[in-house]
């Protein structure tokens, strides 16, 4: 699919004759087993004729290994969310869809769009989509993550044409305790992060770092917009499936 998305589309007839008309939009994520945050981030940004349905993938510790062998499930997921008769469908894992290097990610979009027959994005193709909407071109990016991924990380925004100035991990493996972080462990990660260096946006990575309601407050001190794996997500599915939305940050602004 091209980045400027598809509108909404129906799906198979007989996704169509499921859906039936009771004015619901109907999101679809792709999300790893050990993720707690994706659902209800989503779920408090999107207004109650809005609703999340979900697919996981095995996943317990967010390693270059486990992120390889999950990526398996993810179309056998596309499948499955299509009997929901979903408008689009997210793959809501960061370094999952950035592993492989740039054009994995726009190669999982296509796949899970086959798969499930309607509009699809990957967090990492969002990410781009979001930051390149923002014209940014000097990132400082905070995660969660260790070492090892932190590199592919920026090497995949650099090559994508952003400058990472700077990024600093956390050096967590266990995806259970990155979704123990808070809203301000995010802030405090990305303020210093950010302190004292010239950036065009802050980039929280991770969609199990619960950091979407951080970002009003980050964007107020320190003057940039603020982009979070969740936040970019959400934008980005539901700019493919023409769902409206009003959801934290300058992002959204420009919805």
């Amino acid at each position: 699919m091209s980045d400027e998305g598809p509108h909404k589309t129906s799906g198979s007839d007989s996704g169509s004759e499921l859906a039936g008309d009771d004015g619901r939009d109907r999101i679809g994520v792709i999300v790893p087993s050990s993720n707690t945050t994706v659902e209800p981030e989503f779920e408090r940004a999107t207004a109650d004729d809005v609703t999340i349905h979900s697919a996981r993938m095995a996943l317990e510790s967010v390693t270059v290994d486990e992120l390889d062998a999950m990526s398996d499930d993810a179309v056998r997921g596309g499948e499955l969310l299509a009997h929901a008769a979903v408008d689009a469908v997210a793959y809501a894992c960061t370094t999952g869809s950035l592993l492989h290097g740039p054009g994995f990610d726009v190669e999982l979009e296509e796949r899970l769009e086959d798969a499930a027959g309607v509009p699809a994005v990957a967090t990492a193709r969002s990410v781009c989509r979001a930051l390149e909407g923002l014209a940014v071109e000097r990132v400082g990016v905070v995660t969660p993550y260790t070492e090892a991924l932190d590199e592919r990380e920026a090497e995949f925004l650099e090559v994508a044409g952003f400058d990472v100035v700077a990024i600093d991990g956390r050096g967590i493996e266990a995806n259970t305790a990155i979704g123990t972080l808070d809203p301000d462990d995010a802030y405090e990660q990305a303020t210093a992060m950010a302190d004292g260096r010239s950036l065009d946006a802050v980039f929280i990575s991770c969609t199990n770092y619960r950091s979407l309601a951080a970002v009003d407050r980050l964007e107020g001190d320190l003057g940039v917009p603020v982009v979070t794996s969740n936040g970019a997500t959400l934008w980005d599915i539901c700019r493919v499936a023409s769902i409206d939305i009003d959801a934290p940050g300058a992002l959204f602004d420009r919805s």
